[in-house]
C-alpha cells in the first residue's frame, strides 16, 4: 500500500508522522488511487470526492516533506515545481502565444498536456496579475481532471489579502475550498529548528577579517584558487558583478544581488547555474527597506527549493537581524528555512560536487 511506503520512506529519515501528517498522507493516497499509479480514480474505481489536496499551515510543519515523499513514490505522469518557477514558465509561453479570446486558457491547456499529477510548493497569491493567471489556470486544470496538490503558508481565505483586490479572487478561493481536501498543519513544532549544526559554518558575523578568511576558505574548498577573481555573470539576461564565479559556487555582494533592482527571475537563473552562493557584505540596516527584504526572501526560497547551499556574511547575525522585521511576505518561512539550511540535515547539491566537479551548464562569463 502506498501509505505504508510513504511512512517507511519517512522512517528512513528518522521521521515519525504526527496526526496531521498522517491525515495528509491519507488524503494524498486517496487522491492518487490505491497504488499511486492512477491519476483519476480511487481504489473502488469511483471518482474521488475532491480533485486536489491543499496543505496549509505555519512553516516547518512538514507540508513539503510529506508531499514530496508521496510525489516521489507516485508513478503517474507528474510534475512538481515551485510557484515562482511556474509563473516564469507561464509568462514565457504567454509572450509567444498568438492573440485570441482566451490566450491564458490556451496556454494553460498546453502546459497541462500529459500531466496527471501537479504539485505546487509554497503556493501564494499576493499580486492581482498573478491572481488572474492562477485563477484561470486552476479552472482549466480542474476542468481537465488534473490532480493537484498545493502547499501553502496561507489558508485559502487568506490568499490575496490586499483588501483592494481580495474580492476579485473570491471565486477562485471558493473553487479551491470546493474541489480540494483541506489539511491544516497546525503542529506546535517547527521541524527545521533544533537540528544538529552542520560541520561547515554557513552564516558569519561580523564583517571582519576572520569572516573574510572563512569565506575565502569555503570558496577555495570547492573551486580552488584558479577562479578567485572578479567576474561579471549573467542573471536572467542581465549582467551581475561577482567577487568570484566558479563552476559550482558563486560569490556576490548583497548590494549587487538584493539592494539593486532584481527579481525572482534573476534568482531562479542563478540557482539553475550554481550549486551554492556566498552572499557577502550584508549590512542589515538595508533589510529595513521592504523591497530589499522581499528580494532576500525570494532568494532564500528559491535556493532552498533547489537544494542549493547558501553562505551569508553580515554585520550582525542574520537571523537576529531578520526577527521582528515587517514589510515583506513570508518572513517566518525564511527564518525557518535558514535554520534548516545551516543544519547537518540539509543536504545541498553543492555537497555532491565533491569540491571540483565540472558542470556542463556552467555560468556564462560576460567580462572578466
Amino acid at each position: 500500500m502506498l501509505d505504508d511506503q510513504v511512512i517507511s520512506a519517512l522512517a528512513a529519515h528518522d521521521i515519525v508522522p504526527d496526526a496531521t501528517q498522517r491525515d495528509a498522507i491519507a488524503a494524498l493516497v486517496t487522491l492518487l488511487g490505491a497504488n499511486g499509479t492512477n491519476g483519476r480514480r480511487t481504489k473502488s474505481g469511483s471518482t474521488p470526492a475532491h480533485q486536489g489536496v491543499y496543505c496549509h499551515g505555519l512553516p516547518g510543519r512538514g507540508k513539503s516533506l510529506v508531499v514530496d515523499t508521496v510525489f516521489e513514490l507516485a508513478s503517474c505522469r507528474k510534475r512538481r515545481l515551485h510557484f515562482h518557477e511556474f509563473l516564469r514558465e507561464m509568462n514565457r509561453r504567454l509572450v509567444n502565444e498568438p492573440r485570441g479570446d482566451d490566450r491564458l486558457g490556451s496556454v494553460s491547456r498546453q502546459w497541462l498536456d500529459g500531466v496527471e499529477l501537479l504539485c505546487f510548493d509554497e503556493f501564494h497569491v499576493h499580486d492581482i496579475a498573478d491572481a488572474f493567471l492562477m485563477g484561470r489556470f486552476l479552472d482549466t486544470a480542474i476542468g481537465l481532471g488534473t490532480r493537484i496538490v498545493l502547499t501553502s503558508n496561507y489558508a485559502p481565505d487568506a490568499l490575496l489579502s490586499d483588501p483592494e483586490f481580495h474580492e476579485r479572487f473570491l471565486p477562485t478561493i471558493e473553487q479551491i475550498k470546493r474541489c480540494f481536501t483541506m489539511i491544516h498543519f497546525d503542529g506546535a513544532r517547527d521541524y527545521r529548528f533544533g537540528g544538529e549544526e552542520a560541520a561547515l559554518s554557513h552564516f558569519f558575523a561580523p564583517l571582519d577579517a576572520a569572516t573574510g578568511d572563512a569565506l575565502l576558505e569555503i570558496f577555495e574548498r570547492y573551486e580552488g584558487n584558479e577562479t578567485l577573481e572578479p567576474a561579471t555573470v549573467s542573471a536572467a539576461g542581465r549582467p551581475l558583478a561577482a567577487r568570484a564565479a566558479g563552476a559550482a559556487l558563486l560569490w556576490v555582494d548583497f548590494d549587487n544581488l538584493c539592494v539593486a533592482s532584481r527579481s525572482h527571475l534573476d534568482y531562479l537563473d542563478l540557482a539553475e547555474h550554481w550549486h551554492g552562493l556566498i552572499l557577502d557584505q550584508v549590512h542589515t540596516e538595508w533589510l529595513a527597506k521592504a523591497h530589499t527584504l522581499q528580494r532576500l526572501i525570494w532568494l532564500v526560497d528559491i535556493f532552498y527549493d533547489r537544494k542549493c547551499a547558501l553562505f551569508i556574511a553580515s554585520d550582525q547575525p542574520i537571523e537576529a537581524a531578520l526577527s521582528g522585521l515587517e514589510g515583506a511576505h513570508d518572513l517566518s518561512r525564511t527564518l525557518s528555512r535558514l535554520a534548516e539550511m545551516q543544519s547537518r540535515g540539509y543536504r545541498s547539491t553543492l555537497d555532491n560536487t565533491a569540491g571540483r566537479i565540472e558542470i556542463a551548464a556552467a555560468q556564462t562569463v560576460v567580462q572578466p
